[in-house]
């Protein structure tokens, strides 16, 4: 088993006792709700006659199902009314921290958390989502849970769990231009399977993961869940501590110091075992795009969509099931391919870096006419900090809509949905049947770069040879 990995020290740190069977009981120090999966979970306490163990620990925000068109309460939606009415009450009643709508901090769970300072180093994070794993850009270990975790976190402030492995993932040189984080992470899961992970934490280092950006590095480890992993994590450095620091629920200055001496101790330490190792050169890294219904099933964008015979055995059944959904033959370039609608946003990819780089391709451009193009700010910040550059004005007046902050089109839980078998190039993370709320939906994961290109030419495009023009 890993030694002296960061998350053998976190680990370590939260756990509260040794159940029988080998499962950990593990403290969780930060709970993340919202109106999705929490009902069930205050109703199980309820029924019961329980309380929230520690109100203080867990925070609440409404994103899942919230419209990006009109937020005007009542919702239009009556069961999307009735989830954020329910989750109101329920922080009103436990005294939970809640960011509604209009506070100026809600948004999409795991963008707010950390553009609050809540997510720091060495914590342990759970949420009723998949993409807990976002968190871990910090060095925090972050899991996404079910709702009957969900309950015993209330109960309990812990969950149990099997310890994990660890996969070091590291990352030589840099990527190049026109590339970025999420193409790098596509890569990554397309090398090693969407199966790989299970069982595993993985942790992303290299120089090629130096030089992201704190918001990068949230794509990469967004998307860990996509390639198996319970969890990812990067080591926390100099750019972590900065992009931390003076948040709302950031260390005190008094305390500054004393917490950046800690979240040092936590790194991995230079003779840390692993599990297992792989590495992987970005600099070999193209503009990439899924053209299946698994994230892994992806490619760079000046090659051609694998026949059966280039895929490896045990991944033959589901491509031949993804050539017959999607459409797409063997062989054929996935450049090119006719594009219907274009989304920017989701916890992935909606976060305000992410947003400027789209912008800068769309900057005096107008997408193709048959395009439905639309941009989901990740937060009620995010959609302040983008207006104030003036950011939204470049997007619509490309021709693309501005909504309102929500998880939107990435899981199509309110209003924001395909229609028929269009082709989406989304921003977002996952690309499986009717994820993005059509049953015949086809979706192309990219990145916000290269979604912006496609809305421009109405098909899929490299970016690169656009900002070389």
């Amino acid at each position: 088993m890993s030694q002296n990995t960061l998350f053998d020290k976190v680990w370590e740190l939260h756990k509260v006792a040794n159940l029988p069977g080998g499962t950990d009981q593990i403290f969780i120090g930060l709970h993340l709700i919202h109106e999705v999966t929490s009902p069930q979970a205050f109703g199980a306490l309820k029924d019961k006659n329980l309380k929230v163990k520690f109100p203080s620990r867990t925070v609440a925000t409404v994103d899942h199902i919230v419209p990006t068109d009109n937020q005007s309460r009542p919702f239009q939606d009556n069961l999307a009314e009735q989830m954020i009415d329910t989750l109101e009450k329920n922080c009103f009643d436990n005294k939970i921290k809640f960011f509604n709508i209009g506070s100026g901090k809600q948004g999409i769970v795991h963008v707010v958390a950390p553009e609050l300072g809540l997510t720091q180093p060495g914590m342990t994070i759970a949420c009723g989502d998949s993409h807990t794993s976002t968190h871990g850009a910090f060095g925090s270990i972050a899991f996404g849970i079910g709702t009957s975790q969900v309950r015993d976190i209330l109960a309990s402030q812990t969950i149990a769990m099997n310890k994990l492995k660890v996969r070091q993932i590291w990352c030589e040189n840099k990527l190049s231009n026109g590339t970025y984080a999420k193409d790098l992470v596509l890569h990554i899961i397309n090398y090693l399977g969407v199966k790989a992970g299970v069982g595993y934490a993985y942790e992303f280092a290299g120089p090629a993961i130096s030089a992201l950006s704190m918001e990068e590095r949230m794509t990469i480890c967004n998307m860990s869940i996509e390639g198996g992993a319970r969890c990812g994590y990067i080591n926390p450095d100099e750019k972590t501590f900065s992009y931390i620091k003076g948040k709302l629920c950031s260390p005190p200055n008094k305390n500054w110091d004393k917490a950046i001496k800690w979240w040092e101790s936590l790194q991995s330490d230079e003779n840390s075992i692993y599990d297992d190792v792989v590495k992987i050169d970005a600099a070999k890294v193209e503009p990439t795009v899924t053209w299946g219904i698994t994230p892994g099933q992806s490619i760079g964008v000046n090659q051609k969509i694998p026949t059966l015979e280039e895929i490896d055995p045990n991944d033959q059944f589901i491509a031949g099931e993804a050539y017959e959904y999607m459409g797409f033959k063997p062989g054929q370039p996935i450049k090119d391919i006719p594009i219907d609608v274009c989304f920017i946003g989701s916890c992935t990819n909606g976060r305000i870096s992410d947003l400027r780089v789209a912008a800068q391709v769309l900057k005096n451009h107008k997408i193709a006419k048959h395009i439905k193009a639309f941009v989901v700010p990740g937060s009620e910040r995010v959609a302040k900090e983008a207006k104030e550059e003036g950011l939204d004005k470049v997007f619509m007046n490309a021709g693309f809509q501005w909504r309102e902050p929500g998880c939107s089109m990435c899981l199509a839980m309110n209003s924001d949905k395909l229609i028929g078998n269009q082709v989406s190039a989304s921003s977002s993370n996952r690309n499986f049947k009717g994820r993005q709320g059509s049953p015949n939906g086809r979706t192309l994961l990219m990145s916000p770069a290269m979604v912006a290109v496609a809305a421009i030419k109405g098909k899929v495009t490299d970016v690169r040879d656009f900002l070389r023009k």
